[in-house]
């Protein structure tokens, strides 16, 4: 598999949320929610292949996360249009971050990741 090394333009935005009717702090159990929205600024069509996720909670203890697709998709993008899902992850401390990559691939079978910048989930007030 060799990586396209033609620039892509894929914007990528999170946005986050804390559940509390699922978690359970007493439990050391904080459940978080993330929306992300994929859009597609290259002219060709994408492939949401992949992902890759490094979960770390407040006390660095690293989840890594790794399969097909998002939520049971491999959506296919098309130019200047988005995807977009939620998922979620549960933590053991009431703040931590995720950051990752997902595995895109264009129409002539070329694949290249698409990075996800570190994001914060945290508790309402738990950062200053």
């Amino acid at each position: 598999m060799i990586l396209s090394e033609i620039p892509h333009n894929i914007a990528i935005n999170v946005e986050t949320a804390y559940l509390p009717e699922q978690s359970d702090p007493e439990k050391k159990r904080y459940v978080f929610s993330y929306h992300i929205t994929i859009t597609n600024h290259d002219p060709h069509p994408v492939q949401l292949m992949r992902r890759r996720w490094l979960i770390v909670d407040g006390d660095e203890l690293v989840q890594e996360v790794e399969g097909e697709g998002v939520i049971g998709e491999q959506p296919v993008i098309e130019p200047q249009q988005s995807y977009s899902y939620t998922s979620g992850t549960v933590l053991a401390t009431r703040v931590g971050s995720m950051q990752g990559h997902y595995q895109m691939k264009t129409n002539d079978g070329q694949t290249f990741n698409a990075d996800i910048e570190p994001f914060t989930l945290a508790l309402p007030n738990a950062l200053h």
